[in-house]
């Protein structure tokens, strides 16, 4: 049960409509999540906004969806790990191997593994990355603006594991536990 509210239709602040209906045309529906967010229309429109500007980033869907599921996994967040269990299988189409290394922080794709790898590290460190796993990252041939949009999707990712963490939002995905204690 959520600890924060999801507001109904009628109690949802008036600047929040047009945002939901905006991720209900993009998704088909409202998930928990935006509804959650949604009780504040300026963090709804935040959030909207840093994951709108990342899916038109230089990274991939499928290392995009690689990283939140390690950021999931390392900070014990079954809604997120479940969200984006779904969304890996459904839209990036990771297999089922593919997912379990993710969220160990790993790949089968050699690439993909150094993102995630680093991903892992950023969260890990809270930034203060050795030049050892930068230089690896660089080395698997990701660009400035690579990396720079890596870190950028373990802080969003991050962000969304803590919100549903604190109001323990009800998982409206098919349910994944996380594996590890956060």
């Amino acid at each position: 049960m959520n600890r924060i509210t999801l507001p109904t239709p009628e109690q949802t602040p008036a600047a929040t409509l047009p945002l939901l209906d905006a991720v209900k045309k993009q998704l088909g529906v409202v998930p928990n999540l935006m509804k959650l967010v949604g009780n504040s229309p300026a963090a709804l429109e935040g959030y909207l906004s840093l994951n709108g500007a990342l899916n038109k980033g230089v990274l991939d869907a499928k290392t995009r969806e690689r990283i939140a599921l390690a950021i999931a996994e390392f900070n014990g967040c079954s809604y997120c790990l479940s969200a984006h269990t779904y969304l890996g299988k459904n839209v990036a189409k990771l297999d089922d191997a593919e997912i379990a290394a993710n969220r160990n922080g790993k790949s089968s794709d050699p690439k993909a593994a150094a993102a995630v790898h680093f991903a892992t590290r950023v969260a890990l460190e809270r930034g203060h990355v050795a030049d050892a796993d930068l230089n690896a990252v660089k080395a698997a041939g990701y660009s400035q603006a690579e990396i720079i949009e890596i870190v950028l999707h373990v802080a969003l990712n991050t962000l969304t594991n803590y919100i549903n963490e604190v109001a323990q939002t009800e998982i409206d995905f098919p349910k994944v536990d996380v594996k590890k204690a956060a």
